[in-house]
C-alpha cells in the first residue's frame, strides 16, 4: 500500500470516527412525522416499552450521548433529522418526551443545553 493512499485512509477514519454512522444521514424521517403509530413505536422502543426496529436500536443506543453532547457526534444532517423528530415529538407527545428525558437524564445535567440545541438554527 502506498504510504499516500495509507495516509488517506488513516485521516478518513479518524475523520468518519468523530460521527454518528452516516448510514442513517438519508433516513427517511418522514413515516415518523406523519405517522403518529410510528413515532410512538420508536417511542416505546426507546423507553423500554416496545419492541425496536433494527433504525430504532441503533438510535437507542446513540440516546445518552447524544443527549450529553447536544449531538456533538451528529453530522450537519443528522442533527437536522434528529430536530425535527424531536420537535414533532415535543409537539404531539409532551409527556412521552418528558419521560424519555427523565430516563437519559435523571440528574437533569444535560438538559439545558440539549433543549438550546434543538431551539437552534444551526444545521
Amino acid at each position: 500500500m502506498p504510504p499516500a493512499y495509507f495516509c488517506t485512509l488513516v485521516m478518513v477514519t479518524m475523520v468518519t470516527a468523530d460521527f454518528y454512522n452516516p448510514k442513517y444521514d438519508d433516513f427517511d424521517i418522514q413515516p415518523l412525522l406523519e405517522n403518529d403509530r410510528i413515532l410512538v413505536g420508536y417511542t416505546k422502543c426507546f423507553l423500554d416499552q416496545g419492541p425496536c426496529t433494527p433504525e430504532a436500536k441503533d438510535f437507542k443506543k446513540v440516546i445518552p450521548e447524544a443527549l450529553e453532547t447536544s449531538c456533538g457526534k451528529c453530522s450537519p444532517k443528522q442533527r437536522q433529522l434528529i430536530k425535527m423528530v424531536i420537535k414533532a415529538m415535543m409537539e404531539r407527545h409532551p409527556d412521552s418526551w418528558e419521560v424519555l428525558v427523565d430516563k437519559y437524564d435523571k440528574d437533569k445535567k444535560y438538559r439545558d443545553n440539549f433543549n438550546k440545541f434543538i431551539e437552534s438554527d444551526d444545521k
